[in-house]
């Protein structure tokens, strides 16, 4: 972007709408802009002694997977971020102005590929897929009794056995309370209180 008419006048302010499509595709997960895709991009540079800050808002759409159920995505994304675009300088610095002009490209690519989700879901409730059919859940799996191994299956049987013979006995004979009959009923509390 040619900026040769605001370059050095500091204090200086210049608005912009830009309206393009993506050059390439942006993000490798899988959440990304596909190729071609319309980006918008409100554009403000100010100029500063030591260069150009621009700050910028950005609204395109995002494509990509489910990562939970796998299901096909596509959802508005919006980034909004500020870079410096610094003069020319001995020492080489990531974003600079030169012939005064600002590449806005790589600030673009760096800000969306950081919005993009990591995991994206189609909802924050998505159950993502049944281990047995590959389905996509509906409803929430019953809680099943973890499977025995065979191997185990005898001391499966043996604790089962324990556990019985260590229940009370129920019927017209109540098992009596311990504490019963041991309580003192003459306690007076602490000497000087009532």
């Amino acid at each position: 972007m040619n900026i040769a008419t605001i370059v050095g006048k500091a204090g200086t302010m210049r608005t912009l709408e830009l309206d393009f499509d993506a050059p390439e595709r942006i993000g490798e997960g899988l959440g990304y802009i596909e190729k071609g895709t319309p980006i918008e991009l409100d554009v403000r540079l100010e100029v500063l002694h030591d260069g150009i800050l621009a700050t910028v808002g950005l609204a395109s759409r995002m494509s990509g997977e489910c990562s939970r159920c796998l299901t096909p995505l596509e959802e508005p994304l919006q980034v909004d971020f500020a870079e410096l675009f610094a003069y020319a300088r001995d020492e080489a610095l990531e974003y600079e102005v030169h012939d005064d002009t600002v590449d806005l490209e790589p600030p673009v690519r760096d800000a969306v590929v950081l919005a993009l989700p990591f995991q994206p879901v189609c909802r924050p409730d998505c159950l993502g897929l049944d281990p047995e059919t590959g389905e996509k859940l509906v409803e929430p799996l019953e809680e099943q009794a973890p499977a025995v191994d065979p191997r185990w299956a005898a001391l499966a049987e043996f604790g089962a056995s324990t556990e019985a013979a260590e229940e009370p006995a129920t019927g017209s004979e109540e098992a009596a309370d311990p504490r019963e009959g041991a309580r003192n009923h003459d306690y007076k509390g602490e000497p000087g209180q009532n």
